[in-house]
């Protein structure tokens, strides 16, 4: 760290500030201190699992937290337990929360700060730290857009601002002007790892330049220089929409948690911080200066103290919780009221693409909190030019031209989602979601079920091989997906389903992955009617009736086995288009498999570990009397998608599904 910076002795200059205010800092400050002393001693008696202390960075938490307004979200981390106690958050849900019980805010199925509340306008990091700062761009373009005048605040540590996530959120942040302040803890480890192997710059503070926007080096232990300064910076950015980049300088005199201990860290170093102790030279300040004496000293730590033992003891008395496999099953999704509605319009034949942008427009005309996002898909339109005209209608505003940086673009769905707005992300191909995997798999899905924070977030999925597009831009990578739970995943395969099913999309207040065969876009045509209608999810179609086999598949897939029983009109069999593979209809599969007894699965994905696999499962546990033979995986290669069209035409299973239909209608 620097030297220079982080040495100089703690000199408070309280300015125009009242006494009272001085007070309610040195009582907002105590409070975390003798809570974490009180938690320090519970987890070496077992009556916690694990304390990421916060001890000689209070000052920052509780600086922040008293210069922002009530209705402006903060995004805290491990050790800002300041942002929370400041913010009046009754202690005995905190310990609730941290013992695993009911009363705290994820009813044991998360830990630590890893929580959200919307009543306290607090929303808690995940163990990957990066995503919670694109999250913080999604809050403060929703107030922005609704010209809330509201602030956000988002913490990382210098070790955080590592990480892609930290860059991409920052530099949206400046293209947009939104108004976050991104607050960087320099506390001089990251675990182990020091400052000096971290980053090669003197200050953090200095990658602001590189980004556009303000930035501000602070005295991250000094309790008056944190309030003041940012709520001056906080006023401004009100004023004026814009980023800030702040770093506070600290240090963390504890362990990264307790595990881990300091030994790594040089002792000298430590007795110079302990020297900068916020809590103690603040207090020591104030009795200086008069502003309190030993006697209110004492009347403030025993009060304090009395308030923690209190909501101690009504966490430590509460039961633990039972399990309940059905209630956590059904936590996992926001509960999803379908709205059926029917068309009352004429019909018209139109293309897969343009079915597509027909639901897109009619949804965006439907909700006007809905935002668009993604890749040149302003005035160019998207690289299949399904948002083409859109500005125009909809304006900048709500049809978002975005930086090439899916994780960050993702995180700013999410983020509209807290705010109470929706969004829909085109990825510009399905197979650039493995840029921003880590939101959709750990924050988009998981919310709703650590702390009943639902995403009404819809990410287009253009996908799909038969264009000789090659392995990055032929994927077909639903699998990746529809084995993680808290994700929707949709897969139409004509015109009429893929505007009804985008529709539904919009509607759910779950994320849902909505997967579009790009070489469905424009083969495909079908009478479609031209006004807003929806489609169940979890309800396949049956595209034929037959008595000999069962044909499952989706997408692209579909066609392919229509096409074979064209040729092949004596083929007596079922056609299932599944639509939906997460949620997913076993009621018509296991109707259909226990009517023919054969079933062949047919999917475009490769074969190992995809949705096939998972169908053929289902069958033979629920089905398998009823079976006359195996059940028949049909698929792509297990090889990445080539380029060439006779090597795509041979990773494609397109022709092997005619061998091996045939072959089973014989076993």
């Amino acid at each position: 760290m620097d030297n220079d910076f982080s040495f100089k002795p703690l000199q408070y200059h309280s300015g125009n500030l009242e006494k009272e205010t001085l007070i309610q800092l040195y009582k907002n400050i105590l409070k975390p201190r003798l809570i974490e002393e009180k938690m320090l001693v519970l987890l070496r008696q077992g009556k916690i699992s694990k304390w990421f202390s916060g001890i000689g960075q209070e000052a920052i938490a509780v600086g922040v937290t008293m210069a922002l307004n009530d209705e402006d979200y903060i995004l805290p981390m491990h050790r800002n337990l300041g942002v929370f106690t400041t913010r009046k958050i009754p202690l005995y849900r905190l310990f609730a929360q941290w013992q695993g019980k009911m009363s705290g805010f994820t009813k044991g199925r998360d830990r630590s700060f890893h929580f959200g509340t919307q009543q306290y306008k607090i929303v808690g990091m995940i163990s990957h730290l990066g995503p919670q700062l694109g999250v913080a761009d999604g809050i403060a373009l929703a107030s922005k857009l609704k010209s809330k005048s509201q602030v956000t605040a988002v913490f990382t540590g210098e070790g955080g601002t590592s990480e892609g996530d930290f860059h991409e959120a920052l530099n949206v942040a400046s293209v947009w002007q939104l108004p976050v302040m991104f607050c960087v803890e320099n506390n001089g480890y990251g675990l182990s790892t020091p400052t000096n192997e971290q980053y090669n710059c003197n200050h953090i503070a200095d990658r602001g330049i590189g980004y556009g926007m303000e930035s501000y080096i602070i005295d991250g232990n000094n309790i008056i220089e944190v309030f003041t300064k940012v709520a001056e910076i906080a006023e401004s950015i009100r004023r004026n929409p814009h980023p800030v980049l702040l770093e506070f300088k600290t240090f963390r005199v504890r362990g990264h948690e307790e595990a881990s201990g300091t030994t790594y860290v040089p002792q000298e170093l430590l007795d110079l911080w302990t020297e900068k102790d916020p809590v103690e030279s603040y207090q020591k300040f104030l009795i200086e200066t008069g502003i309190i004496d030993r006697a209110l000293e004492a009347d403030i730590k025993n009060e304090i103290s009395l308030e923690i033992n209190e909501h101690l003891e009504v966490a430590i008395n509460e039961e633990h919780i039972l399990p309940n496999e059905t209630i956590e099953l059904n936590n996992v999704f926001k509960k999803f009221e379908y709205q059926s509605v029917k068309s009352v319009s004429k019909s018209k034949e139109i293309r897969f693409v343009d079915a597509v942008s027909e639901g897109l427009k009619q949804s965006m005309e439907r909700y006007d909190d809905l935002i668009i996002m993604g890749q040149d898909i302003a005035e160019y339109g998207g690289v299949f030019k399904i948002t083409e005209g859109f500005v125009e209608q909809f304006g900048k505003d709500r049809i978002r031209n975005t930086p090439i940086c899916e994780s960050a673009i993702i995180e700013t769905a999410m983020g509209l989602s807290i705010a109470g707005m929706k969004a829909v992300v085109e990825l510009q191909f399905a197979d650039f979601i493995s840029s921003g995997f880590n939101p959709v798999v750990n924050y988009l899905a998981k919310s709703y079920y650590r702390w009943q924070q639902n995403a009404p977030v819809v990410l287009r999925m253009p996908c799909g091989g038969g264009v000789g597009a090659g392995p990055f831009h032929s994927q077909t990578n639903e699998a990746w997906f529809t084995k993680t739970p808290g994700l929707k995943v949709v897969y139409p395969a004509f015109p009429y389903d893929a505007k009804g099913l985008l529709a539904t999309a919009i509607n759910d207040p779950n994320p849902v992955l909505f997967f579009e065969h790009k070489a469905l876009y424009r083969t495909i045509s079908q009478y479609v009617p031209t006004d807003y209608y929806t489609v169940p999810f979890g309800k396949a179609s049956v595209l034929k009736v037959g008595g000999d086999i069962t044909i499952i598949s989706y997408g692209a897939g579909v066609h392919w086995a229509l096409e074979v029983l064209d040729k092949h009109l004596d083929i007596s069999a079922d056609v299932i288009d599944l639509r939906t593979l997460q949620p997913l209809d076993t009621n018509a599969i296991y109707a259909s498999v226990k009517k023919t007894g054969k079933v062949i699965v047919l999917q475009e994905d490769s074969l190992f570990g995809g949705i096939a696999s998972d169908i053929s499962a289902l069958i033979t546990e629920n089905c398998f009397e009823f079976l006359d033979a195996p059940v028949k995986r049909v698929a792509s290669l297990d090889t990445p998608i080539p380029f060439a069209k006779l090597l795509e035409n041979q990773y494609l299973p397109k022709d092997r599904f005619e061998t091996e239909l045939l072959t089973l209608l014989h076993y």
